[in-house]
């Protein structure tokens, strides 16, 4: 009868030392390739999701924008068809009032002093909301804003300036005070 095989095993696999060299080459670009792949997973697992969270936002913050632009230029449409209609009942009115709040809003906004100096040369020059403010912000500091009662009083009571100048403006011991003051006196020559 014969010898019957059931298995064979090598122990130790060694290939001849002329194809040593390419086999060594085959088995670390099998690693690299496997090394690569898993770099590259890896990379796209963490690229991606922030690069969908990135589209998301931009989409959300166009959608914001867009709704935005919509709501004003609905609100400018609503408010233009209500001066529509005023205008046609009253025109002279109407393109007064508009005139009159366009200028109040853009002389808000302006902080120079015009002088006429044909004129009699005073100035009247009372802005009071920053008075007001000044008046807010001299109560809670424990000086006044001067560096003395007695130069504040000096000040107001001089003719020259206390026709010129504000209280808080001249009870102020800033430099930007200063330059204002230097401005004006500058402007109205």
């Amino acid at each position: 009868t014969g010898i019957l095989i059931s298995k064979v095993t090598m122990q130790n696999a060694q290939p001849p030392e002329q194809v040593q060299a390419a086999f060594d080459d085959a088995v670390k670009a099998s690693q690299d390739r496997a090394r690569l792949k898993n770099e590259g997973q890896a990379y796209a697992n963490d690229v991606i999701p922030r690069a969908q969270g990135t589209a998301a936002r931009l989409y959300e913050e166009a959608e914001g924008y867009k709704q935005r632009v919509i709501a004003n230029a609905e609100g400018d449409a609503s408010r233009f068809s209500q001066i529509n209609t005023e205008y046609a009942k009253a025109p002279e009115v109407t393109r007064s009032r508009m005139y009159l709040d366009t200028m109040q809003q853009v002389y808000s906004n302006t902080s120079k002093v015009l002088v006429d100096t044909k004129g009699q040369g005073n100035l009247l020059y009372l802005p009071l909301d920053k008075l007001i403010q000044g008046a807010g912000a001299l109560a809670a500091s424990p000086v006044g804003g001067a560096g003395s009662p007695e130069i504040a009083a000096a000040v107001r009571s001089s003719p020259a300036i206390a026709n010129e100048v504000p209280p808080q403006i001249a009870d102020r011991n800033e430099p930007r005070s200063r330059d204002t003051l230097r401005q004006r006196d500058r402007e109205s020559r």
